[in-house]
């Protein structure tokens, strides 16, 4: 993708990566599918047994994409940077980042679509760059934890520790 970046319609987080880094999560979904409520329930997951470190706001809305040498960087257009819509409170300012690359895209879906046992094959394409995909349900409470828990380990990515049972 040469040129100016391109813009999508989504929320991305970002969470610190073990090693450094940020790696950010693009959230889709219709409009009023819940993914500004996602994002904030990331932010609001502290340090625990299951995730160290903090997400943070990469963009609310709208979402920049650019390739930067290869990554897929993820940032907020000016005029909204660091803003988030909570429904029932309004526009909000919150931590934020400028950018972060991108390595994750979750599409947001009824529960009975959200399949027990990924395919971890299952990508997208956004920006002429194909990502991993999870499908999740808004509304169950540990979308934003498995969110957060793909972004600090994601598969194929050796974090140092044994495998979980499933």
């Amino acid at each position: 993708m040469a040129g100016a970046p391109e813009r999508v319609h989504g929320t991305a987080i970002a969470l610190l990566a073990a090693g450094g880094g940020l790696r950010a999560a693009l959230i889709r979904g219709a409009p009023g599918s819940g993914k500004s409520d996602v994002a904030l329930r990331c932010m609001g997951i502290g340090h625990s047994p299951l995730v160290s470190g903090q997400a943070v706001l990469v963009a609310d809305d709208q979402v920049l994409l650019d390739d930067r040498s290869g990554r897929l960087v993820a940032s907020s257009p000016a005029a909204i940077r660091g803003m988030i819509e909570v429904r029932g409170l309004g526009i909000r300012n919150v931590k934020a980042v400028a950018d972060a690359e991108l390595t994750l895209v979750v599409d947001l879906v009824a529960r009975d679509a959200v399949p027990r046992l990924p395919d971890p094959s299952l990508s997208a394409v956004v920006a002429s760059c194909r990502l991993p995909l999870l499908r999740l349900c808004a509304f169950d409470a540990s979308t934003p934890l498995k969110i957060l828990m793909w972004l600090q380990n994601p598969p194929g990515i050796d974090a140092g520790g044994a495998p979980f049972d499933v």
